[in-house]
C-alpha cells in the first residue's frame, strides 16, 4: 500500500505542476489574441464543460477495465493538450487544446478513486489524513507551477505550454511501471446514452441518502470556490492591474500555506476533530476571505486573503472528498467520483463566463459578494446540522450527522 500510495501521489504532484504552469497566463494569452473578458470566461468553460460529460464516463469505464488504463488515456490527452495550447497563434488552437485535455483527462477522477481504493480498509482518521496529503501534494504543484509559469510567459507564452507537456509525459511514464491495478472487474461493457449524458449517475447519487447532503456541500463549495479561481487572472488584471508573472505570485502563496497547513496543522486537527467541526471551520474560514475581496485595492491584501482562502480551502476538500470517498464501495467509486467531479465541472462551466460578465459589466470585487452568497447556505445548514447532532451524538458514522431522516424511519 505504501509503494502505491506515494506513487499516486507522486502522479498527483506532476500533474498539478503541468496544470499549475499555464494557469497564470491563459487569460493574458487569449486577451493578446483579442478575447473579451467574456470569452476568456467561455474558453476556460470549455474544459469545464467537457469535463462535465467526460468524468463520470470515465470514472465509470475505470470501475470496469481498471484506473491504469484509463490514467494512460487520460494523461496522454492531456500531453496533447499542453503541446496544441504551445503551439496555438489562434483562439481556435486556445480552444482545440482545452477540449482536448477535457474530453480525456479526468486525471484527478481517477487518482481520487484509485487513492480510495487502496484506503478502502483503513479507519476515518487515516483515510482524512491521506486526503490531506493528496492536498498537501496539490499545494506543492500550485506552490511550484504558478511562479515558474507566470515567469517563463513574460518570455514566450509556448516556453510554459511545452514544459507542461514534458511533465505530463513523465507522468505517463510512472503509470507504467510504477503503478498496480486496483480494479479487477470482466464485466461486459455496454453504451448507452446515459453515459454521454449523465443524468442518470447525478440523479443517483443526490438521491442516495449516504451522498445527498455531501454532494450538497461539495457542489457548494466549487461553486464559490470556482467563481475565484477561474477568475483570478482576468481579476488581477482589471483590478490590480497586475501581469501573469504576480498573478503567478499569488497562487505559488497559495500553494505555500496549503503545503505548510496541511503537513503541520491539518494532521493534528484531524487527531483531535471530527470531519464535520473540521468541514466548519473550512467553511467559516474560505466565507470570511470571500467578504474581503471587494476591499482589495492592494497586493499585501490580496496575499492575506489568499492565506485564508487557501487554508478554508485546504480542511474543506480532504474533509469532503475522504467522507464521500468512505460511503461508496469499490464497484461504485469511480462512478461516484466522477459524479462528484462533473459537479465541479458543472461550476467551472458556469463561474468563468459568470466571472468575465461580472468583470466586464460591473467591478471585479463582486466576485467575493456572489461566492459568499453561494457557499452561505451551505454553511447555514451545516450549523444547524451540527447543533442538532451535538444533542443526537448517536449518529457518528453518518455523513456529517446529516441524515435524520434515517434515524426517524428507523
Amino acid at each position: 500500500m505504501k509503494k502505491e500510495f506515494f506513487t499516486i501521489l507522486l502522479i498527483i504532484f506532476t500533474e498539478v505542476l503541468g496544470w499549475s504552469l499555464i494557469l497564470p497566463f491563459l487569460p493574458y494569452l487569449a486577451t493578446d489574441l483579442g478575447a473579451s473578458p467574456t470569452m476568456v470566461g467561455i474558453i476556460v468553460a470549455s474544459f469545464a464543460l467537457c469535463q462535465f460529460f467526460s468524468a463520470p464516463i470515465i470514472g465509470k469505464l475505470s470501475d470496469k477495465y481498471g484506473r491504469k488504463p484509463l490514467l494512460l488515456i487520460s494523461q496522454f490527452s492531456t500531453v496533447l493538450g499542453f503541446i496544441i495550447l504551445g503551439l496555438a497563434d489562434s483562439l481556435f488552437l486556445v480552444f482545440l487544446s482545452r477540449i482536448i485535455d477535457g474530453l480525456f483527462g479526468s486525471n484527478m477522477t481517477l487518482s481520487r478513486a484509485y487513492l480510495g481504493d487502496i484506503m478502502r480498509d483503513e479507519d476515518k482518521k487515516t483515510q482524512t489524513k491521506s486526503f490531506g496529503y493528496m492536498s498537501t501534494v496539490f499545494g506543492v504543484g500550485f506552490f511550484i507551477g504558478p511562479a515558474i509559469g507566470g515567469y517563463l510567459a513574460t518570455i514566450d507564452y509556448s516556453i510554459p505550454s511545452f514544459l507542461a507537456a514534458g511533465i505530463s509525459a513523465i507522468t505517463v511514464i510512472m503509470i507504467i511501471f510504477l503503478l498496480e491495478e486496483t480494479v479487477t472487474n470482466d464485466k461486459e461493457f455496454h453504451v448507452s446514452m446515459n453515459d454521454f449524458i449523465p443524468a442518470k449517475d447525478l440523479i443517483a447519487s443526490f438521491t442516495n441518502e449516504d451522498l445527498r447532503l455531501l454532494l450538497f456541500y461539495f457542489l457548494s463549495f466549487v461553486l464559490s470556490f470556482s467563481l475565484i479561481t477561474a477568475n483570478l487572472g482576468l481579476f488581477s488584471e482589471y483590478q490590480l492591474k497586475v501581469g501573469p508573472d504576480t498573478v503567478g505570485l499569488y497562487l505559488m502563496f497559495v500553494g505555500l500555506i496549503r503545503i505548510l497547513f496541511q503537513l503541520i496543522i491539518f494532521p493534528k486537527l484531524v487527531n483531535f476533530l471530527s470531519r464535520e467541526i473540521l468541514f466548519i471551520l473550512g467553511q467559516v474560514a474560505i466565507f470570511l476571505a470571500y467578504t474581503q475581496i471587494i476591499f482589495v485595492e492592494s497586493g499585501v491584501y490580496m496575499f492575506v486573503i489568499m492565506g485564508l482562502f487557501s487554508i478554508g480551502a485546504g480542511i474543506i476538500r480532504p474533509t469532503i472528498t475522504s467522507e464521500i470517498s468512505s460511503k461508496t464501495n469499490l464497484r461504485n467509486r469511480g462512478k461516484v467520483m466522477g459524479v462528484a467531479d462533473s459537479l465541479q465541472s458543472i461550476s467551472q462551466v458556469l463561474t468563468p463566463i459568470t466571472g468575465g460578465l461580472i468583470i466586464e459589466t460591473i467591478i471585479p470585487g463582486s466576485l467575493g459578494v456572489l461566492s459568499a452568497v453561494i457557499l452561505l447556505p451551505s454553511l447555514v445548514v451545516s450549523l444547524v446540522l451540527f447543533s442538532n447532532r451535538f444533542r443526537n451524538p448517536k449518529d457518528e458514522d453518518l455523513p456529517f450527522g446529516a441524515l435524520e431522516e434515517r434515524r426517524e424511519s428507523s
